[in-house]
């Protein structure tokens, strides 16, 4: 419910707070006074669109905040799911700012609008004389045929099992979808992978490789110059082994005389083992080197593969080859188990179906039981609001059809009149009734299940006498589940309201302003009996004023 809405700088509202409590709050005021601007407002704290120029001083902010206890609603999963902060007394606040920017806030964590709206529809229910259009929509009316036989259970359980089947089908067509789509590249993707497999890139070191390719192919030459190299480090005499080897005897002979010596000396004695060494290593090269063709040719036609491949697949590497055939090893096993897949989805599916099938009988059986109640209520208060011949029939048919509201169709066929053929109610039913249709409506889902605030604006446009008195009556009645605020012009309507709010207007310093104020007892007399015989109150509308609220 909502217990207080303040609202700053908004159209003919300057600065205005007021408090609401349970049971039925009337709102009156002469037309014109400002009771749009006031639902206007209400609608921003809602998450409806804002007009913004609205504000009543362009250069400063408009601020509209409403005040909730949200407990007996249990909207806390709600509010995670739409990621934010709940709290038992919720503060909702929606500002318009000067710069033509809005922001919207619940609990002082900003929101977006869309959050907002969210919410908005489980707070209140605002109903004016357009609102009737939702009574011609099957999920409506299908909602009160639930809320009447107590199905919403059964009905949750349903569509948990709707949902599964519907996401298990869709993955089971999405798979079949894949392996479509694999099929016409399976052959292409084989042969890519085998010719991969075929090079068996876990066994290649390209540089080493192409590194022993070089030497194949340039063997001779090395040949040579290693042989030639060897010529000149043995020669005897003038080679380079025996010449470092008679400056290291001459050097050997003066170490003694300092230390300098001695370390030219070491030094031309490792150049001297080391130079030794490298002799060798050529000796033993020369004696391994060998002009070998077979292998030279195996070498080069690995590697040309191995530049193919890259070449083909925009790679530089055998890594990236190595890749590549790991991916359609993947791509290929996958479409190798796709076929279990989706047999085993297929069977999980029609399982699923089966259950959805027995879960929506159950709720359509559970309709069924209760259809013929809830047309008689109907009719019963509908008798009550100057309608003593309107019949209602709920046709409830099964289908092979699952939907979210479970397999049956609902067609809802009125007549108001004794004698009248009965047709579908969104084509039979003229403004006035469509409006006592809904109240009665409204007022029996209140007595089956928890509502939001509701809102009537003008719901008793059109009805006077005896019918207002019996609308009056049906919105007290509902005001003891439901907090119920109805904006009237009925005399009837505003004596049967616990608390009793008027909207006027006031001139001030040059400026009009809307304001809000409750009535006292006596200013309540005077209301009303204003209502009843115009500006000029008699001593005959003041004593049925009284009458009214006695």
């Amino acid at each position: 419910m909502i217990t207080t809405l303040t609202i700053k700088n908004y159209a003919l509202i300057e600065d205005i707070k007021v408090s609401f409590n349970k049971g039925l709050t009337v709102i009156t005021g002469e037309t014109g006074a400002g009771k749009t601007i006031l639902l206007n407002a209400l609608g921003l704290v809602l998450g409806k669109r804002a007009d913004l120029t609205a504000a009543r001083d362009s250069s400063l902010k408009c601020v509209v905040e409403g005040e909730f206890i949200l407990k007996p609603y249990g909207l806390r999963e709600l509010f995670e799911k739409n990621d934010m902060d709940y709290e038992d007394e919720t503060i909702i606040r929606r500002e318009l700012l000067p710069n033509g920017k809005s922001r919207a806030f619940v609990n002082d964590t900003p929101v977006t609008l869309q959050q907002l709206q969210v919410v908005g529809d489980f707070l209140i229910d605002v109903h004016n004389q357009n609102d009737t259009i939702r009574l011609t929509s099957e999920s409506y009316q299908m909602s009160i045929v639930d809320a009447v036989a107590g199905s919403n259970d059964l009905l949750s359980d349903y569509q948990l099992a709707y949902q599964q089947f519907k996401g298990q089908s869709s993955l089971c067509e999405r798979l079949k979808t894949e392996r479509a789509e694999a099929l016409r590249e399976y052959d292409y993707n084989q042969f890519i992978f085998q010719e991969l497999k075929e090079a068996k890139l876990a066994d290649i070191d390209q540089l080493a490789l192409e590194e022993r390719y070089e030497k194949l192919n340039n063997v001779e030459e090395i040949q040579e110059t290693l042989t030639h190299s060897l010529q000149l480090l043995l020669q005897e005499e003038t080679g380079g082994i025996d010449q470092i080897q008679y400056v290291r005897n001459l050097l050997h002979k003066i170490q003694p005389y300092g230390t300098e010596y001695e370390q030219l000396w070491a030094r031309l004695n490792s150049i001297s083992i080391e130079l030794q060494d490298i002799t060798e290593e050529i000796e033993s090269s020369v004696s391994e080197l060998e002009v070998d063709p077979q292998s030279l040719h195996e070498v080069h036609q690995k590697l040309q593969n191995i530049y193919r491949l890259q070449q083909k697949h925009l790679v530089s590497s055998v890594k990236e080859l190595q890749e590549l055939e790991d991916k359609l090893a993947s791509i290929i096993e996958n479409f190798s188990t796709l076929d279990d897949k989706i047999i085993s989805l297929e069977k999980e599916v029609v399982a699923l179906e089966e259950q959805m099938r027995v879960k929506a009988k159950l709720v359509s059986e559970r309709r069924l039981k209760y259809i013929p109640e809830l047309e008689e209520k109907l009719k019963t208060l509908l008798a009550e609001l100057g309608l003593p011949f309107a019949n209602f029939e709920f046709q409830l048919r099964p289908s092979n059809t699952f939907r979210n509201i479970g397999s049956d169709t609902l067609t809802v066929l009125f007549s108001a009149n004794k004698g009248v053929k009965m047709g579908p109610i969104e084509k039979v039913a003229s403004g006035g009734e469509m409006s006592r249709v809904m109240l009665v409506v409204k007022a029996i889902l209140a007595e089956h299940k928890e509502l939001p605030t509701i809102i009537f604006d003008e719901i008793d446009t059109g009805v006077s006498g005896e019918v207002a008195y019996k609308m009056a009556t049906i919105l007290s009645r509902m005001s003891k589940t439901v907090q119920l605020f109805t904006i009237t012009h009925l005399p009837q309507t505003a004596a049967k309201g616990d608390f009793h709010k008027k909207v006027y207007k006031a001139d001030d310093q040059g400026m009009t302003r809307t304001l809000i104020k409750d009535l006292t007892q006596e200013e309540r007399i005077h209301e009303i009996a204003q209502m009843i015989g115009g500006s000029a109150v008699s001593d005959s509308a003041l004593i049925h004023a009284k009458q009214l609220l006695n």
